[in-house]
């Protein structure tokens, strides 16, 4: 041991370590592996580009420090309060992260929306053919607007808030609505299906700082309300600005902006494509179709 340094000891224990684990590593522990790994991605995911990020990297640091705080040197009296406020801990942590757990859980609750019909083909592209020609002409004329698209989740609680239209879709009752100093200008239209079934709705404004972090000022009330809807739901809003008369595309709290017609159309059919029917759900069929390949190659 004398002749051996100590740099070479250490890296040999290490490779003897890991070859150990790796010895004893099977397919159950893979999976256990593979679905922690999906766990933790799925959580920073959720996070990212949100307030909870900053606040969550500092509780991180936080416990890194004091793990080795505890480890490193003799601190009962440290110690002792740490076991004293971990139970706090554990129950502030939900109230801290509860927007992004809400939004999780009616992403998961989302997962199970299969079975609702699907609408045809043309009758989105005469949506967002509607759609695409109102923005384009309230932006030439420095119109603010805000637009909502329902999908999958009812916004039956935000349609309460404003005007019940349930009117054809047409670029003139969009130009119609938000002309200035008209009485629905102010507020959201919300879309349903080939509808407009409600206008000057009150929406939630972004709680995750996006829009207050930007450079450019022109991001305002109908920005962050945009944004706040797609963060609590799966809707899409286009967001017509009065400042500068660009467009812009909010969804799952992300926000795509200074779009042309042709930009503009190519967004709205990606999201608002119509799903082909299925009798099982996506996740489900993905899963069967990976164990079938699986036998097939064992067979």
């Amino acid at each position: 041991m004398r002749g051996v340094p100590l740099t070479g000891f250490c890296v040999s224990n290490l490779i003897s370590e890991i070859s150990f684990l790796f010895q004893r590593l099977d397919w159950v522990n893979l999976l256990d592996l593979l679905l922690v790994t999906a766990v933790f991605f799925f959580l920073l995911n959720l996070v990212r580009g949100t307030q909870a990020a900053v606040l969550l990297r500092g509780m991180i640091l936080l416990i890194l420090v004091i793990a080795l705080l505890t480890s490193l040197l003799p601190l009962p009296a440290f110690s002792w309060l740490l076991r004293t406020t971990l139970p706090t801990l554990l129950v502030a942590i939900p109230v801290i992260f509860a927007p992004e757990i809400r939004r999780a859980l009616e992403r998961l609750g989302r997962a199970g929306s299969w079975l609702a019909p699907a609408q045809g083909t043309s009758q989105i592209e005469r949506t967002i053919a509607a759609i695409c020609t109102a923005s384009q002409r309230l932006a030439d004329h420095h119109y603010g607007a805000l637009i909502v698209i329902e999908r999958e989740t009812r916004l039956e609680e935000y349609i309460e808030t404003g005007v019940r239209l349930d009117a054809l879709l047409t670029p003139e009752l969009l130009l119609q609505i938000f002309y200035l100093n008209t009485p629905l200008h102010d507020g959201a239209v919300i879309v349903r299906r080939d509808r407009v079934a409600a206008a000057a709705c009150v929406l939630p404004l972004s709680s995750g700082g996006a829009v207050s972090r930007s450079p450019e000022r022109q991001m305002g009330l109908r920005h962050r309300a945009a944004l706040g809807i797609s963060e609590v739901s799966d809707a899409v809003s286009i967001v017509v600005s009065e400042e500068t008369g660009t467009i812009s595309v909010t969804h799952n709290g992300r926000m795509i902006r200074r779009l042309d017609l042709a930009r503009l159309r190519n967004i709205l059919t990606a999201f608002y494509r119509p799903s082909p029917a299925r009798h099982l759900p996506t996740w489900l069929e993905s899963l069967l179709a990976n164990v079938w390949r699986v036998q097939r190659r064992r067979g």
